[in-house]
């Protein structure tokens, strides 16, 4: 059942808390605005995202900008809500990036994996699947899932996600010179050197890595 610190929903309100709650309980997913449809049979997503927006008022859930299942229940203080059904993180994967485009943008959101905090060394933001062969020997394979924390500085050594122009790539942060050298872990791929004044910004830090055969 929903918890109980939301006392000032409205039956209905409730019955779609709930049947977010049984989805993340069942399947480790919250579900997608037209699965909500589907189940209360609203002519469309539009009243099922009506909904969720009023338990967002309420301050029953949060919605994350950008992907199909992101809601994220919340308990009565405002926090994530720590019952077994919902303690699990609800992380985007983010899949090809489009030039110049927000990394977290709904196009580019392939899935929302649930995945335990305690797996990584600091809470990700989003998981990135690795296109190519560039950080081989550092044990990054090409379609592994990286899991990334949403940071704009990092510290030299660090393997980060960057953007270099509209390019987004994955690389061991270096400094060089007055500049930075985005290393690649792969004798066959070059590096990376970004100088003064090139159009360059950290998107993120690694802080883990899955192989996704476990949710095929």
């Amino acid at each position: 059942m929903a918890d109980p610190a939301h006392g000032d929903l409205t039956p209905r309100q409730r019955e779609v808390l709930d049947f977010i709650l049984a989805s993340l309980r069942t399947r480790g997913v919250p579900p997608t605005r037209a699965e909500i449809a589907q189940a209360f049979g609203f002519r469309s997503p539009n009243a099922a995202e009506a909904h969720l927006r009023a338990l967002v008022r309420k301050g029953a859930i949060a919605l994350l900008d950008g992907s199909a299942r992101g809601i994220r229940v919340l308990a009565g203080d405002g926090a994530t809500a720590t019952a077994s059904d919902s303690a699990l993180l609800q992380l985007p994967l983010v899949g090809r990036v489009a030039a110049g485009s927000p990394i977290l943008a709904q196009e580019h959101v392939e899935a929302v994996y649930p995945a335990d905090p305690r797996w990584f060394a600091r809470r990700p933001d989003y998981l990135l699947r690795v296109r190519g062969w560039s950080m081989r020997d550092a044990g990054i394979h090409d379609g592994d899932l990286l899991a990334v924390q949403a940071v704009r500085e990092a510290r030299p050594g660090q393997t980060v996600v960057a953007r270099l122009g509209d390019e987004v790539t994955v690389k061991r942060l270096q400094r060089d010179g007055a500049g930075w050298r985005l290393q690649a872990a792969n004798p066959e791929v070059p590096d990376r050197i970004v100088r003064p004044g090139e159009a360059f910004v950290i998107e993120g830090v690694v802080v883990g890595l899955l192989r996704d055969r476990g949710w095929d």
